[in-house]
């Protein structure tokens, strides 16, 4: 059948009653159903103008795909799974995240489906599902781990994923990160240059690759300088906000503490400056913090602490390019991204 006959008589533009079909669209514009199914996935062969008009019509309708017949047809379900924890959604980490892959996902087939990783469950738990029950084409997580058992079990069953974070595998996997030992090394020379003598900083869970990052950053920086450094004890970035507080007060009231202090989070952050400004370091002139900032809400509360951006709209945008990429069968070994930081110092009187 042409693509230009009409593929079902009737009243060509009239508007049906019942669930919209394929088959409803091809009514109302006179097409073929093999043109609108390609229409509605950006198939590059048809006219942009037939696209537009497809899929202007299919909005218009209420027009919503059967997942189920998809999956069935072709194997895919046309879903990109993003697993999110409560916590990273509450930070804004999550928020910006899914504004950057909305937009890399603008006028593709696919959709954004968020799966929750809930407290207490093993982060296994819904990438296993995901996979064995073909939820989606490919999925996207966070907080990746030097030897990630998520990661293993996705490349062992070749299933398109990418990890917010990197992971010692052997094997390449698509990531996207921040380097973070860059970030680190460059605030302790921006700590070096305030006048500090002693560094510190409150990590991530050991298990996970960037805390290395920071860690490294932060001892070469420090070596080179010839100033002491020392990691956080007791508290983690996972930590109670209250628990980082009372740590920065009880170093900071020995001879020996830092006064110049790396802050991988703006929640860890406000908790170390809280924690200064209760035993009366304040910040700027007896003590000087440099954070990571992902929002212009940090800024609000002027702290005295400098920043440097990382932008989780931006690592958004890249795991979705790099994704839908995967899934159209691109070697894994192109599709690493690590931003680097921008020192501009925000905030800075010098």
């Amino acid at each position: 059948m042409s693509e230009d006959v009409p593929a079902i008589a009737g009243k060509r533009g009239a508007k049906p009653s019942g669930k919209p079909t394929l088959k409803t669209i091809a009514q109302m514009t006179g097409l073929a159903v093999t043109t609108i199914s390609r229409a509605l996935n950006n198939a590059p062969e048809l006219a942009q103008d037939t696209r537009e008009r497809v899929q202007k019509i299919a909005a218009e309708i209420g027009y919503l795909p059967d997942r189920a017949a998809l999956r069935l047809k072709t194997g895919r379900t046309n879903v990109i799974s993003l697993v999110l924890e409560p916590d990273e959604q509450i930070y804004g980490f999550g928020t910006s995240i899914v504004s950057g892959l909305t937009e890399a996902m603008r006028d593709t087939a696919f959709h954004l489906v968020i799966t929750p990783l809930f407290r207490n469950v093993s982060p296994m738990e819904p990438i296993r599902h995901i996979v064995r029950n073909r939820m989606a084409d490919g999925v996207i997580f966070s907080k990746a781990e030097s030897f990630d058992e998520r990661i293993r079990f996705l490349l062992d069953n070749d299933f398109p994923f990418v990890s917010h974070g990197q992971s010692r595998w052997p094997e390449a996997h698509p990531f996207v990160d921040f380097d973070n030992e860059a970030y680190a090394y460059g605030a302790v020379q921006r700590l070096v240059q305030k006048g500090c003598k002693k560094v510190s900083i409150v990590l991530p869970e050991s298990a996970l690759t960037y805390t290395d990052h920071l860690k490294n950053g932060i001892a070469r920086a420090a070596n080179e300088a010839g100033i002491a450094h020392e990691f956080a004890s007791d508290v983690t970035l996972q930590s109670p906000s209250d628990a980082i507080r009372n740590y920065v007060m009880k170093r900071s009231k020995r001879p020996d503490g830092p006064d110049g202090w790396v802050c991988a989070s703006e929640v860890s952050a406000l908790a170390v400056i809280g924690g200064l400004n209760e035993v009366g370091k304040t910040v700027g002139v007896l003590s000087h913090v440099i954070s990571k900032q992902s929002s212009p809400m940090f800024a609000q509360f002027q702290t005295g602490a400098e920043t440097v951006r990382e932008d989780f709209v931006m690592a958004g945008q890249q795991l979705g390019a790099q994704l839908l990429a995967r899934i159209g069968g691109a070697d894994p070994a192109g599709l690493q991204f690590i931003s680097a930081p921008q020192f501009s110092w925000e905030g800075s009187a010098t």
